[in-house]
Parts: C-alpha cells; sequence; structure tokens
C-alpha cells in the first residue's frame, strides 16, 4: 500500500524559516541548533530533539507514530519565529 505522502530524500534546503538558532539563543555552539527549514520540494524540514521514545506511550488518541517516523521537540520561539515565514493555508 502506497502512502498519500511520502518524504522526498532528493529533497534540497532552500531557506530557513525564522530566525537562525544563535539569533534566538537556543544555541551555544553548533551542534546544538534547533531549526525549521523549507525544502525544494515545499516540504518542511524540522531539527530537533528526537523524543519518540519519551513520548510514544502517552500519544493523544488517534495520535501514532510510524516505524520510520520520529517526534521532535523544538523550542516554541523556534516556531514562532517561523511563523511569519509559512505562508496561510
Amino acid at each position: 500500500m502506497s502512502r498519500p505522502w511520502d518524504a522526498d530524500p532528493a529533497a534540497s534546503f532552500v531557506r530557513r524559516l525564522g530566525k537562525s538558532p544563535k539569533e534566538l539563543g537556543t544555541t551555544s555552539d553548533d551542534d546544538d541548533c534547533p531549526d525549521v527549514w523549507q525544502l525544494d520540494n515545499g516540504d518542511i524540514a524540522v531539527i530537533g530533539r528526537d523524543l519518540t521514545d519519551e513520548y510514544r506511550s502517552r500519544l493523544p488518541e488517534g495520535v501514532h507514530i510510524s516505524r520510520d517516523e520520529r517526534l521532535v521537540i523544538i523550542p516554541g520561539r523556534t516556531l514562532t519565529s517561523a511563523k511569519s515565514d509559512i505562508p496561510d493555508a
């Protein structure tokens, strides 16, 4: 069975959405950089902490994480700063 949507591993990074981690004060060096990026195919890449295992047993009703998916946490200010770069639906 094919999925209605799947990530394209060949997509390239086009532009950061919002401010850089350094501008937001969410990093102290290059090893700790939560971020949000638009890819050339329109998809969004989120860089954050993988907390899939910590959240899997307490997901809300109807929420599922496939074996090839990860639950990623980013600082709220990272997404808030990206808001102006994300078009309305």
